[in-house]
């Protein structure tokens, strides 16, 4: 995966839509009508939904608009085996503010995709037909193969151009998702030498080991399971000598890191421009991580980056970030606030550029 096709979704960066959404679609709009937006990718996970309509601008795509929402649609699920009511009514709720956008703004080439908890529960293809009835929106549920693809194609730009690998981490609500990246001399890129999926996230963890008050022994029990199934992966790619030389690096995309990105730098309200492609030194996560797991529920939940709907998850997202980085040594952390809505969107933009491209060549042909 080149860094092109990574910011073919991002032009190099995505503005803080809260912050210049408006400014944009003034910018955009001819006749006081919104902006035709060409693209719109929408990621339903196990703890969130996230949706971002773009725009082409010249070779990149301009971010028109977007929406996130804590949903929690895997809350329950490892213990019932089932979507609950509650969470699919919360999920529907939010998916009917995104249809809401994407009719507005025009979406003509769209992908909506959905990650573990539809593919766990038994009823999660009876809930997306439920969402295609009620919303309109046809979701699909990729492998995790596609998820770390994506994922990864929406930051591999991050990735430092010095390196000679990097490790890609997505922490999920119900799955986490690891791509080894190496760099291709020739190409000046990185692709995807291995990839795996662990069937653990911030949900399903919390809900094994409790989130919300957790001492360091409880912790630490935590960080020795994960790290025992992430050692279990073995050294997929055979980058571990990169990693020990120091010649690698770790770039995650997900809340967790996020918010000890926005915690770490003491940000009294979370900023997208702040975080996105933030470098943290190992120690300072640490630091940062133990802060949090120091912390009571009612103080994670008064954290400015933190809040009310990530207080009990976040903990134990550090606790799968800490058992990364023992596994695979590093003295950087660098962080992104983008990822598979990102890979999408750069998929239906090469998608588009196809017809294009074989116009142009038909003309030069004849």
């Amino acid at each position: 995966m080149s860094k092109e096709q990574s910011a073919a979704a991002t032009g190099g960066q995505i503005n803080d839509p809260t912050t210049q959404q408006s400014g944009q679609a003034r910018r955009g709009r001819r006749g006081g009508k919104p902006p035709r937006a060409r693209f719109a990718a929408l990621d339903l996970g196990t703890n969130n939904c996230r949706l971002l309509i773009a725009t082409p601008d010249g070779k990149d795509l301009r971010i028109v608009d977007s929406f996130s929402r804590i949903v929690r649609l895997g809350e329950g699920l490892s213990a019932s085996g089932l979507l609950s009511d509650a969470a699919m009514a919360r999920t529907i709720d939010a998916l009917q503010v995104c249809a809401g956008k994407i009719n507005q703004r025009g979406g003509a080439h769209m992908r909506c995709i959905t990650t573990q908890a539809c593919r766990m529960a038994e009823n999660g293809e009876a809930f997306l037909e439920r969402i295609r009835n009620e919303t309109g929106l046809n979701f699909e549920i990729i492998s995790t193969e596609e998820e770390a693809r994506l994922a990864a194609a929406g930051c591999a730009d991050l990735i430092d151009e010095r390196a000679e690998a990097a490790l890609i981490f997505d922490i999920g609500g119900g799955s986490t998702e690891i791509s080894w990246m190496r760099r291709v001399e020739e190409a000046n890129s990185f692709d995807c030498a291995a990839w795996t999926s662990l069937p653990f996230g911030v949900v399903n963890l919390a809900e094994k080991w409790g989130g919300c008050e957790l001492d360091l022994e409880r912790y630490e029990a935590i960080v020795d399971s994960i790290r025992s199934e992430i050692a279990a992966c073995g050294d997929p790619a055979g980058l571990k000598a990169q990693f020990n030389d120091g010649k690698a690096h770790v770039l995650g995309t997900s809340g967790t890191v996020t918010s000890i990105a926005g915690v770490s730098l003491g940000l009294k309200k979370y900023r997208r421009d702040r975080v996105d492609g933030q470098w943290l030194e190992v120690d300072q996560a640490r630091r940062t991580i133990e802060k949090l797991r120091a912390m009571s529920f009612d103080e994670r939940v008064r954290e400015p980056c933190i809040g009310a709907d990530r207080a009990d998850l976040v903990v134990c997202g550090c606790a799968i970030l800490e058992a990364l980085i023992r596994e695979w040594p590093t003295t950087r952390i660098r962080v992104a606030d983008r990822g598979l809505r990102e890979g999408i969107l750069a998929d239906l933009a090469s998608q588009a550029q196809q017809p294009k491209r074989r116009r142009r060549r038909r003309k030069k042909h004849k």
